[in-house]
């Protein structure tokens, strides 16, 4: 089943892993730009702007490259990936909270985990609600 699964959206994955990369290292600059250039007084402040440059960069990967949809309005699209994005923001929060506040359990194990939940939700969330052909 995992080798139909590779072979039928191996590419997808693969873009999609590569835009995640990408994405991440846009929001990294960004912060440490925000920090080391820009003085922000704020690492909390610095880092929300950051991760928006990452998550813009996220969307216009995900539309243009790893799904190649875009037939549906930009503003549409846009709407329901910050949806998407919000709500499994949510979830990883909660998730670590459990994890590490409730259950007194290494929060870098948590970590792993709600990334690993939230990586496999990105993707089937975009690929069956946000850019579905």
């Amino acid at each position: 089943m995992v080798q139909q699964l590779a072979r039928r959206h191996g590419g997808e994955m693969l873009r999609y892993a590569i835009n995640g990369l990408l994405a991440t290292a846009v929001h990294f600059a960004v912060l440490t730009v925000n920090l080391e250039v820009l003085h922000f007084p704020s690492a909390g402040l610095a880092n929300l702007c950051a991760a928006l440059a990452g998550i813009t960069v996220s969307f216009l990967g995900n539309r243009y490259v790893v799904f190649g949809h875009s037939a549906e309005p930009l503003l549409g699209q846009a709407l329901k990936f910050s949806g998407l994005y919000g709500l499994i923001a949510l979830l990883h929060g909660g998730v670590l909270m459990v994890w590490t506040d409730w259950f007194g359990l290494d929060y870098r194990q948590g970590f792993v985990l709600a990334t690993a939940l939230q990586i496999s939700l990105s993707y089937l969330g975009n690929k069956l609600l946000v850019f579905k052909k």
